[in-house]
């Protein structure tokens, strides 16, 4: 894939350290306290720019957890010639490459078999000025296997240059119920330490 502004803005954007303590301390009963790296790899994957993302309790590090890649694509014609799209992919051994946020090196290791397709995993991102907004396509669901259970999220954020408002919340496939994540409203996590996009992008 050629580099592209519209991608590279967004992944500049993206690509940071985040914490979300000023809202955990506001309102703690709704809000985990949570540490959020998002590091754009030097290679390519399957022909698309890549963003390794990892999260853990922000006063417990070192228990990493939701280990994910983004694959960044577009410009896609259609109603907003503009439209870029996400694609999430899981780690088929995601403890082998828990904790590779604190230890970027081990990133660069990544292949695209490592990896599995996530069906239904995407969003369409529409900028609108300094900020991105990505929802999924109308009638798309995504599914993951977690602990030998289907699991399902629903996926969608805002982002400005400064802060990431993440709405990911997990439900549950039967009852469309709220579990866990964004459930009382959108994560709230500023960027601390910005990331240089690499060169190749």
């Amino acid at each position: 894939m050629s580099s592209n502004p519209l991608i590279k803005a967004l992944g500049q954007s993206l690509a940071g350290i985040f914490d979300n303590q000023h809202q955990a301390q506001e309102t703690p009963t709704w809000f985990v306290p949570t540490r959020l790296w998002q590091y754009p790899l030097v290679q390519q994957i399957d022909g698309y720019y890549a963003m390794f993302v990892e999260q853990a309790p922000l006063l417990t590090p070192e228990q990493p957890y939701r280990q994910r890649l983004m694959l960044l694509s577009g410009p896609h014609p259609g109603p907003n010639d503009s439209d870029l799209e996400i694609i999430y992919r899981a780690f088929r051994d995601p403890a082998a490459i828990a904790g590779a946020a604190q230890t970027p090196e081990r990133l660069a290791s990544i292949t695209s078999e490592a990896l599995l397709e996530l069906p239904g995993c995407r969003l369409r991102v529409q900028r609108q000025g300094d900020r991105f907004i990505a929802n999924p396509p109308e009638g798309a669901k995504c599914y993951f296997d977690y602990q030998g259970k289907t699991r399902q999220v629903e996926l969608g954020f805002d982002l400005t240059p400064d802060c990431l408002y993440s709405r990911d919340r997990g439900v549950d496939p039967d009852s469309g119920k709220g579990l866990w994540g964004a459930l009382m409203g959108a994560y709230e996590y500023r960027k601390h330490q910005p990331f240089p996009l690499p060169k190749t992008w």
